[in-house]
């Protein structure tokens, strides 16, 4: 009995240690979802060419730009987690310099893409003035590849640490300061002064942050190296580029091929028979379920945190736990997503649109995608738990065997050929959704957690012998800070 009892009191003491990350988490996201909202409302107000073209340019933007940088700053993840977990600061502050280089040297590849969109745009057969004017916006958020290129790690470093209010206090004002900002600069300049708001209420973020880590932050890098010169001199050459390329580049690939995956969703309902209204039918749908991402990459940030931050620690026991813990959490979350989702689809539908074909297309795209919910919460949180352990391939294999082996060809079959539409395009993604998370579930629960306590072990210890050790392929065997592994009961 007293066994049992202190079983449910650590599973408790872990569930309020990840509400405690994942809800201000949710929060701030959804700030971010906010501002797009207020973005697409002053578009609106600016005329029906602009509402077209500033939604296609962020789209573009979205895909080829911010999905790739936040791919790749994932890549702090399982290294700042685990460097937390093992008490390292140095390394903490060294992962933020060399993830924000690196993300300032993609946004420069970028960036040279982004002039470019209005080529790009009328080769996919858009109208000349669509593809103008969305040129004219995707140049006025140049300046945020730069600024996201700092904000981004920013993020992740204080998250990695389990903070999570100072982002949210800075992601509202944030917000605030975007809503005066768009109104102001839109009635100036037109579609450019839209774009110019987004960067600078992201630059007012981004200096809020880089100003609570420079003068009280959580972990001060220089202290430690002031106390132990040797040690964080020897830090300082333990975390290589090729160690933190290994684990940015699957992340990145993880993080564009599932966004690219519901991209080509809306390009395959632009071919469904009365292509108008499906499309109005799945925006109003994907509108909804962007909400339902803010909890789930929160959920998943979450989890990759506490499992990293345990095996950083060097603890089997309760970086297993954390893992466990974490897949409960995001099966509940999927039915809470998936009731709401059902509960909602008729007021949703009513708030964006007056038809009622697409009212009522919405509300039975809507039914299936509260069953897709159910799959995308617990796959989210699998995602983020494989990333605290340093092994971003798994999810990223999972990611294209699941949407576009089985996924997107399973959609095409049930909306062409069964002549399903809309519908069958949503239940091929539950097909390979599904097949995502069984595979992710059955590695996790078979999962070796000691050795993987004792690979963060490795990357966390100075190996004299280290090049004479094989190297997983999945794993990056980099060296952080002095953790011992330990196997307490879980």
């Amino acid at each position: 009995m007293a066994s049992a009892a202190s079983v449910r009191k650590a599973v408790a003491a872990e569930f309020v240690a990840q509400r405690g990350i994942a809800v201000p988490l949710i929060g701030m996201n959804l700030t971010w979802f906010a501002k797009l909202a207020v973005t697409t409302a002053f578009l609106g107000r600016l005329g029906e060419l602009d509402l077209a073209a500033g939604t296609l340019g962020y789209s573009f933007a979205n895909v080829t730009g911010f999905a790739v940088l936040t791919g790749l700053c994932a890549a702090m993840e399982p290294i700042c987690g685990q460097a937390h977990g093992a008490g390292n600061a140095a390394l903490l502050r060294r992962a933020l310099a060399m993830s924000t280089a690196m993300l300032c040297a993609a946004s420069v590849a970028i960036a040279l893409l982004w002039v470019r969109v209005d080529a790009v745009l009328l080769r996919f057969g858009q109208q000349a003035d669509i593809a103008a004017t969305a040129r004219a916006y995707v140049v006025g958020l140049l300046p945020d590849l730069a600024v996201t290129s700092f904000l981004n790690p920013l993020k992740a470093y204080l998250s990695a640490q389990e903070v999570t209010l100072p982002p949210l206090f800075a992601a509202t004002l944030g917000l605030a300061a975007h809503i005066p900002l768009t109104a102001c600069l839109s009635a100036r300049m037109g579609i450019r002064g839209v774009a110019a708001a987004v960067w600078i209420s992201d630059l007012v973020v981004a200096a809020m942050l880089a100003g609570y880590v420079l003068l009280g932050g959580p972990q001060n890098a220089a202290d430690d190296d002031e106390h132990h010169p040797k040690e964080a001199s020897s830090h300082r050459q333990q975390l290589s580029w090729c160690c933190l390329l290994r684990l940015a580049l699957p992340c990145c690939l993880n993080t564009c091929l599932e966004w690219w995956s519901y991209e080509i969703l809306v390009l395959l309902t632009g071919r469904l028979p009365d292509a108008r209204r499906a499309v109005a039918v799945v925006a109003v749908t994907l509108n909804f379920d962007y909400l339902l991402f803010a909890a789930m990459l929160s959920l998943s940030v979450s989890a990759s945190v506490r499992v990293s931050n345990e095996l950083g620690a060097g603890d089997a026991a309760l970086a297993r736990r954390a893992a466990r813990v974490s897949l409960a959490g995001g099966a509940l979350a999927g039915v809470a997503g998936g009731m709401l989702m059902l509960a909602a689809r008729r007021p949703w539908a009513r708030l964006f649109s007056r038809s009622p074909e697409v009212r009522e297309g919405v509300g039975r795209a809507m039914e299936v995608m509260a069953l897709l919910e159910l799959v995308n919460f617990p796959l989210n949180v699998c995602g983020g738990i494989v990333r605290g352990t340093a092994r971003p391939l798994l999810a990223m294999y999972a990611v294209v065997a699941g949407f576009y082996v089985l996924a997107l060809p399973a959609g095409v079959l049930l909306a062409f050929k069964a002549r399903l539409g809309l519908r069958g395009l949503l239940a091929g993604f539950i097909v390979g959704a599904a097949a995502s998370l069984a595979v992710l579930v059955a590695v996790i629960l078979r999962m070796d957690w000691t050795a993987e306590a004792q690979k963060a072990h490795k990357r966390c210890t100075a190996h004299e012998h280290q090049q004479h050790q094989e190297e997983d392929d999945d794993d990056c065997n980099c060296n952080c800070s002095n953790a011992a592994v330990t196997t307490s009961q879980p």
